[in-house]
């Protein structure tokens, strides 16, 4: 598994654990352990805290997205893998750093990461939203 693709999915596993917990706890520490648990040696740690510090600054504004975005699917209904999948992606395409991951590339690692993890059609869901975002992206410019 490439690094980043491992960031990934530790901080997609740290927020499932903060989002059921109803964010009760510090998600940096819960990433500094499962970085521990599920990272060995990779040399992501920086990238992954970075996401993840970031999503929580900007979670609500990724929320509002989210539910202007896919109306027909309210934030609460959603599964928690599939919301903080759109989390990621939505916080790479919006508040990430373009020339170090583009938008294509956030796009189709939210949607591997939704493969893997979510239920039959979180792919497809996962690049209907995401892809709706970044051509609202595109047309702002």
């Amino acid at each position: 598994m490439a690094s980043r693709h491992l960031a990934r999915s530790i901080v997609l596993q740290s927020l499932f654990e903060w989002d059921f917990y109803q964010r009760k706890f510090d998600l940096v520490e819960t990433v500094k352990r499962n970085i521990e648990k599920f990272g060995g040696n990779f040399d992501e740690s920086e990238f992954t805290k970075s996401l993840a510090v970031g999503i929580e600054k900007h979670v609500e504004n990724i929320d509002k997205v989210i539910q202007t975005s896919a109306p027909e699917r309210p934030l609460e209904q959603l599964t928690i893998i599939d919301r903080n999948v759109l989390r990621i992606g939505l916080f790479e395409l919006l508040h990430g750093n373009k020339k170090e991951v583009p938008p294509k590339v956030a796009i189709n690692e939210a949607i591997e990461l939704a493969k893997s993890f979510g239920g039959e059609s979180s792919g497809r869901f996962i690049n209907g939203v995401l892809g709706t975002v970044y051509k609202e992206i595109q047309n702002e410019k």
